[in-house]
């Protein structure tokens, strides 16, 4: 499944503390021809968004130092134009965490790469 846009590099932010997820989601989508950036925590994947501007933002719920309710919260008082915010779960109930945390979609995990893929294209084509 393709999902770039030929002219245009789509940025996924991938927001997790698990180093081995953040670079397993990186070579898939990097194959896919978009642009990965990685962020082991919330506190540094908001300081960077202003800059990077992603397309997309893949978000565990469940890290230190800052979760996922409190990264979406703070997300959604950001200036810059926000990007569809799918959050990467292993809750036995996800709608209802994306609900509850402001997401626009989940992903639970764990997922399959064509998953992956699946959510992705479909979140990006939304965007434009």
């Amino acid at each position: 499944m393709n999902v770039t846009n030929t002219q245009v590099s789509n940025k996924i932010l991938v927001v997790d503390d698990d180093a081995s997820i953040r670079e397993m989601i990186a070579l898939a989508l990097e194959d896919e021809g978009l642009e990965v950036i990685g962020a082991p925590e919330g506190e540094t994947a908001l300081a960077m968004i202003p800059e990077i501007q992603p397309d997309l933002i893949l978000l565990d719920t469940r890290m230190p130092i800052m979760d996922g309710r409190e990264f979406a919260l703070r997300y959604k008082q950001l200036e810059c134009l926000p990007a569809p915010l799918i959050i990467l779960t292993a809750v036995d109930n996800p709608e209802s965490t994306a609900a509850e945390i402001g997401a626009d979609g989940f992903l639970p995990k764990p997922f399959d790469l064509e998953d992956l893929s699946r959510v992705v294209s479909k979140y990006l084509r939304m965007k434009r």
